[in-house]
């Protein structure tokens, strides 16, 4: 539905027309048809960027992970094709970037994550040339493609920022793919390769770092921890790196950097009433709902919740989400209860991928029965087949997909 026609007043508005906004919009229609929802989001494109680590690798097509917005808004949606610039909680109204308000009954939040790539200085004047690439960038992931296949020898940087980024196992992925291409063209033993993370471990998830470090040590990735990317000189392929806790720098040559940008909740949000001090959308980590104001619910990559920011977390909050909303809306106590799941699928070869699920804490909890460390071909045609056709096919369409996941023990 065009935006020129819309009303001003829905029961439910969503901010974000995302993985967590389409999802959240199909399964309230699914379960309340005659709801009166609208959706606000400016981008025409939707994009599975979970593809983009695969695109990176010339495994899959930019185009394969794209799809029109129009196409998945929910029949029956209002799509407002506009941006939310501000909200005004005590009024139940969100204010669009044209000055205009909309007003809900219920406010569902989901806008995403912001990348801050200015945060790093020199890195948007090279970006996608100069050997400077990302698998973050819509626009330049397949130039890391290109850049890993034109690589014959040389020094190749792979980076992360300080936490909480989206799919905090994705900057290790590219390099263990990129260092396997080279293993399997004969080029890695002329190839420098290393991993460079402003934190002090592999993975959040210890359970998981014994299967990863082994992975680092087959491919002898050289680690740097406690190192921040700050400033990159194209030209000169040179990318100068802060010590975590110090004022020190370090200045490292390269032929190829990928580059995972710092990240923060949208600037919008950080100026709101509905962020706490750290930015992000003050939610009961639990419920979702926002720890303030009762009508408004979070999910996503933009909330103040714990667990990895990953489509698979999503896909679990969206039930939790639209089961407390439409309780509070038939006045219901809200008793769906978010436990933190995410998963990551790491890919350490062509092939193999370590299938890592946790919930709140870093416990353990897989849905599948192996040993999960393990570098797991199964895992790995989940990521490439499984997954996508899951996101597409069933969860942007409003089935829950239950998968059932259980916790064990750390040992």
């Amino acid at each position: 539905m065009a935006e020129e026609n819309h009303q001003d007043r829905f029961t439910v508005v969503i901010v974000g027309g995302g993985s967590a906004g389409i999802t959240v919009a199909a399964q309230l229609k699914r379960q309340r048809p005659n709801l009166s929802i609208a959706i606000i989001e400016p981008s025409t494109t939707h994009a599975y960027q979970p593809g983009w680590t695969l695109v990176g690798a010339g495994v899959m097509t930019l185009q394969e992970t794209l799809r029109q917005e129009g196409g998945l808004v929910p029949s029956g949606v209002t799509w407002i094709r506009k941006r939310a610039a501000a909200f005004h909680p005590e009024e139940k109204a969100v204010e669009l970037e044209d000055g205009s308000r909309i007003e809900y009954r219920r406010l569902v939040a989901c806008p995403g994550i912001q990348l801050d790539w200015d945060k790093i200085e020199g890195l948007k004047e090279t970006l996608g040339r100069n050997g400077v690439t990302s698998n973050y960038s819509r626009e330049h992931c397949a130039y890391t493609w290109e850049c890993i296949q034109g690589l014959d020898g040389g020094t190749a940087l792979f980076t992360q920022p300080p936490m909480p980024i989206k799919c905090a196992g994705a900057p290790q992925k590219i390099a263990y793919l990129a260092a396997d291409y080279w293993r399997r063209e004969g080029r890695l033993y002329k190839t420098r390769v290393e991993f460079l993370l402003a934190g002090d471990v592999l993975f959040g998830v210890k359970y998981f770092v014994p299967s990863l470090q082994k992975m680092v040590d087959y491919y002898g990735i050289d680690l740097h921890y406690k190192e921040n990317l700050i400033r990159v000189d194209g030209e000169k392929k040179e990318a100068v790196f802060q010590r975590v806790g110090s004022d020190e720098t370090i200045t490292r040559s390269f032929d190829m950097l990928h580059v995972t940008p710092p990240q923060s909740a949208p600037d919008f949000i950080k100026k709101s009433p509905l962020a706490n001090a750290a930015g992000w959308i003050d939610v009961d980590p639990a419920t979702l709902r926002h720890v303030k104001y009762d009508d408004i619910f979070a999910l996503g990559d933009a909330t103040s919740t714990s667990n990895a920011k990953t489509a698979a977390a999503v896909r679990s909050q969206a039930p939790i989400v639209v089961a407390n909303l439409l309780a509070s809306l038939d006045g219901r106590p809200q008793n769906a209860s978010y436990d933190g799941y995410g998963a990551c699928p790491l890919t350490v070869s062509y092939g193999k991928v370590v299938l890592a699920e946790f919930l709140y804490g870093g416990k353990p909890a897989p849905s599948f029965p192996y040993d999960q460390r393990k570098p797991s071909r199964f895992a790995w045609l989940l990521k490439t087949q499984g997954f996508p056709h899951l996101y597409w096919n069933l969860m942007l369409r409003g089935y829950d997909i239950k998968v059932p996941h259980k916790e064990v023990e750390q040992g």
